[in-house]
Parts: structure tokens; sequence; C-alpha cells
């Protein structure tokens, strides 16, 4: 719960409460107006309202997202559980390399230049993991 009242939080929950004010007051508007003749203002005043509603639900998921929080690593054996967030968020994220599958040759046996080049440029890239595909030499 904590996790709601920090200086952001406050924001948001502050913004929420503005602009649903705010649009209610609106719809509000609509609605005398609409009474005194303006027909297309019951359109707006239909719209406020909706508008609101949806301040109130995106509000009302970022709690809930921010409540679950994370999911919890598993526990390995030597980690104390109350450090295993601050752990998981230390740990670098491990990518293994993609391994490429080389294309067959022709069925003559040999292969054509641009095979070649391809081939070659795969390799490369399997030998390479974290390299970039604009830093081959080639």
């Amino acid at each position: 719960m904590k996790r709601l009242w920090t200086p952001a939080w406050i924001a948001r929950h502050v913004a929420m409460v503005v602009l649903v004010t705010g649009f209610l007051a609106l719809g509000w508007w609509q609605v005398s107006r609409a009474a005194a003749g303006n027909a297309i203002s019951w359109g707006y005043a239909v719209e406020w309202p909706i508008f609101a509603g949806f301040v109130v639900f995106v509000w009302w998921r970022e709690v809930r997202h921010t409540l679950r929080g994370p999911a919890a690593p598993a526990d390995t054996p030597g980690e104390a559980s109350a450090d295993a967030p601050q752990a998981a968020a230390t740990r670098p994220v491990v990518r293994r390399p993609v391994r490429v599958a080389r294309v067959a040759a022709a069925a003559d046996g040999g292969e054509d230049g641009d095979l070649a080049a391809y081939n070659h440029y795969l390799q490369w890239l399997n030998d390479n993991p974290g390299a970039k595909p604009g830093d081959y030499p080639g």
C-alpha cells in the first residue's frame, strides 16, 4: 500500500480527482444547456460522464497493476526471500544467441556468390551475438 503514496502516485490521485470532477461538472453544464434548448448539448451531456468513467477505469487499472507488482522470482537455495526482489532487480538479463541453420548448397554442390556471402554474414552474426547487423565488416 505504501507504493500508492509516493509523490508520483499522489499526483496521479489528484489528477484523477480533478479530471473526474471537471468532466462531471462539464456534463452537468451541458445538461443545463440542453434543457435551455440547445439540442446538440444532449450528446455532450452523455460524453462527459463517459470520459470521467474512462479516467476512473485507467486509474483503477494502474492501481491494480502497481499493487500486483512484478512477478516474484523463484527462490534459489542460499538466497533470503526478503532480498529476492532486490536481487532480481540487479541481475543482468542474459540472452542466448540465436543459432542459425546453414542453408544447404545447391543440388549440384556449388554455391553462388550471393548465397555464400549471406552464409558468411549469418556465421558472423552467430559468432558475435551482441553485435548489431550494422557492425558487419563485410
